[in-house]
């Protein structure tokens, strides 16, 4: 089995590895997040759609959240 997608691009896998989380979890953080999928492709196994994901907008939206016990109710505005 190659791996033939484009070196700067995640699967959701990378993104849960990223994120210290699992995959099934990553999918519910990116859309919290607001991440969309850049492209898809065909799985190399099941040959369904596989979301890739642009790493560098994974880290800006993950350097955005407020992080754990975050009192977000309680901002100045």
């Amino acid at each position: 089995m190659t791996d033939e997608r484009p070196p700067d691009l995640w699967t959701i896998d990378d993104v849960a590895a990223y994120l210290g989380i699992l995959p099934s979890s990553a999918r519910g953080a990116l859309s919290r997040m607001g991440v969309r999928a850049h492209s898809f492709r065909p799985h190399p196994q099941s040959h369904r759609a596989q979301a890739l994901y642009d790493p560098e907008q994974i880290r800006a939206a993950n350097a955005e959240r407020p992080g754990q016990g975050a009192r977000t109710d309680r901002r100045d505005t």
